[in-house]
């Protein structure tokens, strides 16, 4: 069984005004020393109102369930405890006058010297997906194979619709904040782990970027564990939608190793097509085509067929197909976590909205 992991990015905000706060130290001194949370599952983020957690690495989509529920329901915990809530979004829906401060890192506070305005606007929330690989060459391999449907998981994936308090006509801003950094967007086309390595090591020795880890592509090899990594999603409202999406990454994932150990080729998406079609689906979601890795449009409902019927084996080895595929036939019908912000923003105001990003220990 191919194994997989979830970190999840949560914001902290003021229960009454949802204005981001910056309380992560207390929140996660709280979380940390709790029956509910080891201290090294939840960690400070760039800005102080960013929270994180990470699941332990799990063999079944049940265990990342069960382990997103338990750390969501640890961290809102400890949140409440010290007057605040956690908010499941992709970008923070109200920033107030005043800035959040940098977590007091050394990495954090360089940054922050070198793009100011870039981090002070980084309140963004992403979702990042863990599969484990056999070796570095796969990974490399596997990442040639898998990105040309990134722009898919993002549509599937939006949630951050608002920015300010205001529709920013965008299902998916934070995918439009991260952007702004030097090396972001879909991975290139790789010749092979060789040239993956000789570009992350051009790069750091350009001094455009401090290190390795500010190679922020929305598909990469893992710095520190055996996986690729798998970074275009916001954070999600629910933990089964996290727990979908993280079904479909494993077996995009597991799909790639059979068909580069068959020797059949690989999709070759076009660079600046995979760009213009990552800008597309974050600006509509779900709301209207998909391009898929061959670069044809598709309607949302016939690309998420089509991307099902591509990883249908791998699910069906994992025993995941039931569980996955009834998740996707229901977001279809629902729509994305940002088609739900926006109703919940008409129908209840900014208490609705609220009620809503904050609502994620349970499931629908």
């Amino acid at each position: 069984m191919i194994t997989v992991g979830v970190e999840e990015e949560y914001l902290l905000v003021d229960p009454v005004t949802g204005l981001p706060v910056p309380l992560v130290e207390e929140v996660r001194r709280t979380a940390g020393l709790g029956p509910l949370a080891e201290d090294d599952e939840v960690q400070h983020e760039l800005l102080q109102a960013q929270i994180e957690v990470a699941t332990p690495v799990c063999e079944t989509l049940d265990e990342v369930g069960g382990h997103l529920l338990r750390l969501r329901h640890a961290v809102a915990s400890a949140a409440e405890a010290n007057g605040c809530r956690i908010a499941a979004t992709g970008a923070a829906p109200l920033r107030g006058p005043v800035l959040v401060p940098v977590t007091p890192t050394q990495r954090y506070l360089k940054m922050e010297g070198e793009a100011r305005q870039l981090v002070d606007e980084q309140l963004i929330c992403g979702m990042h997906v863990h599969v484990a690989i056999p070796d570095p060459g796969t990974g490399g391999a596997v990442m040639n194979r898998i990105r040309g449907w990134l722009p898919t998981l993002l549509a599937m994936s939006a949630n951050s619709p608002l920015w300010d308090g205001r529709d920013t006509g965008f299902a998916s801003w934070r995918t439009i904040v991260f952007g702004r950094w030097p090396v972001t967007g879909p991975p290139p086309l790789f010749d092979g782990f060789s040239d993956y390595e000789r570009r992350l090591e051009g790069l750091v020795a350009s001094g455009v970027i401090s290190d390795r880890g500010q190679v922020y592509w929305q598909g990469r090899l893992s710095e520190r564990y055996p996986t690729i990594e798998v970074r275009c999603l916001d954070v999600q409202l629910q933990p089964d939608e996290a727990v979908m999406l993280a079904g479909l990454v494993r077996a995009l994932v597991a799909t790639a190793i059979t068909e580069e150990k068959a020797g059949t080729p690989p999709a070759a998406s076009q660079p600046e097509l995979l760009q213009a079609s990552t800008w597309y689906a974050a600006r509509h979601g779900l709301n209207s085509t998909l391009v898929d890795p061959r670069g044809h449009p598709h309607s949302s409902g016939d690309m998420l067929a089509s991307l099902l019927h591509h990883i249908t084996p791998a699910l069906e080895d994992a025993d995941d197909l039931r569980e996955v595929s009834a998740l996707v036939h229901r977001l279809l019908q629902e729509g994305t976590p940002a088609d739900r912000q926006r109703r919940a923003l008409t129908e209840g105001g900014l208490p609705g909205l609220i009620g809503l990003i904050t609502e994620t220990t349970t499931s629908d």
